[in-house]
């Protein structure tokens, strides 16, 4: 009999879920789950199972379709407990990553740096060549790749097209916090320094490896990536487990740390192109202006998040061993914003409500 009544169980989850998700429940929802990099199944488990709060799903859902949202998943120990899709997206739909890409850069410098083709402490012209900018010579010499990952290269942040006559001056290098895209110019840093193109580089050395898809859009302005949601969990939970993927090691676990750590003591909120929770305060993109208290009250505070314009967000949450991915518009198109807003405040209001 309880073998019967165990294979009913078995038939109902396998028919309740989509051909994309999971071809057969976990035996134990506690082990860290990774996706195949081959094939289109995924675990999932059952919310009820969590002890979750179902009545407050649909609020949470309400909420997200109200704030322009095209996706929303939520993993645990790797496995897929709310898969959602609106206004029209669904799961083979690519989607950009605005600003969130930026922590597939940071990963992609560590990986250059742990193969011995760069070394973050060093000058960027190092790898970019002298006069890539605007600046003195002197000051450009201040500018390691280390800065370019913490937004402290001291330059203009008012002018976003990265090409050399906005590079100007505005503070010694390590000296000032601003946002902007000279990020980008990691890029050329790895390129310059693995004698490949950066696509290339990144498609073998992170993409590849936990079987994300999708492309890079390279610009004067932003440099955007695009992919499936299930390709930016896939790097959530790359990320939930210090850049470890199965049982290879992607990223070494030591500049991962530092990548979700402080990175310098002017916005303790910032790592390695991540956003950081938990902090005595924080800034924004566009202000010089030190906020104190947490950057997301409502959200754990041992939260990191991979943030882009128009409220694209992986966060990670080790605590509860949890990604969750958000793509869409902007939550408020009125004000659309280049990283956080109070839209992930009101968000985590709601997904509270559900996991607590």
């Amino acid at each position: 009999m309880k073998s019967f009544i165990f294979f009913m169980v078995l038939l109902l989850s396998i028919s309740s879920c989509s051909k994309n998700s999971v071809v057969i429940q976990p035996t134990s929802t506690e082990t860290m789950y990774f996706p195949s990099n081959t094939s289109a199944a995924w675990e999932t488990t059952p919310l009820s199972s969590l002890n979750w709060n179902q009545n407050a799903v649909q609020p949470l859902k309400d909420f997200l379709i109200q704030k322009n949202t095209k996706s929303f998943m939520i993993l645990v120990n790797g496995r897929i407990v709310m898969e959602e899709y609106f206004n029209g997206h669904n799961a083979t739909a690519t989607w950009e990553w605005n600003s969130a890409g930026k922590t597939l850069v940071a990963t992609t410098t560590g990986i250059a740096q742990q193969e011995g083709l760069l070394n973050i402490n060093n000058k960027a012209s190092d790898y970019l060549g002298t006069e890539w900018t605007n600046m003195p010579l002197a000051k450009e010499n201040l500018i390691s790749v280390k800065n370019l990952l913490t937004m402290t290269a001291g330059n203009d942040d008012t002018k976003q097209y990265v090409i050399k006559s906005n590079l100007t001056y505005v503070a010694d290098a390590g000296t000032r916090w601003a946002y902007s895209n000279i990020f980008q110019k990691l890029t050329d840093v790895i390129a310059n320094a693995s004698n490949k193109t950066f696509e290339n580089y990144f498609n073998e050395k992170l993409k590849n490896k936990i079987g994300m898809d999708g492309f890079w859009n390279f610009g004067i302005i932003f440099t955007i990536y695009h992919s499936t949601t299930r390709s930016m969990a896939r790097f959530g939970l790359l990320a939930l487990n210090n850049g470890k993927w199965n049982s290879e090691q992607i990223i070494n676990e030591t500049f991962f740390n530092q990548s979700i750590a402080t990175s310098q003591n002017i916005n303790p909120s910032y790592g390695y192109l991540w956003w950081l929770n938990g902090k005595s305060s924080f800034m924004i993109p566009g202000e010089q202006t030190v906020y104190q208290g947490f950057l997301v009250p409502n959200a754990p505070a041992d939260m990191y998040a991979a943030m882009g314009a128009n409220d694209q967000r992986i966060y990670v949450i080790p605590s509860k061993k949890m990604v969750i991915i958000r793509m869409g518009d902007a939550s408020n198109p009125a004000n659309p914003n280049f990283a956080v807003s109070a839209f992930d405040n009101d968000l985590w209001g709601r997904i509270n409500a559900v996991i607590n």
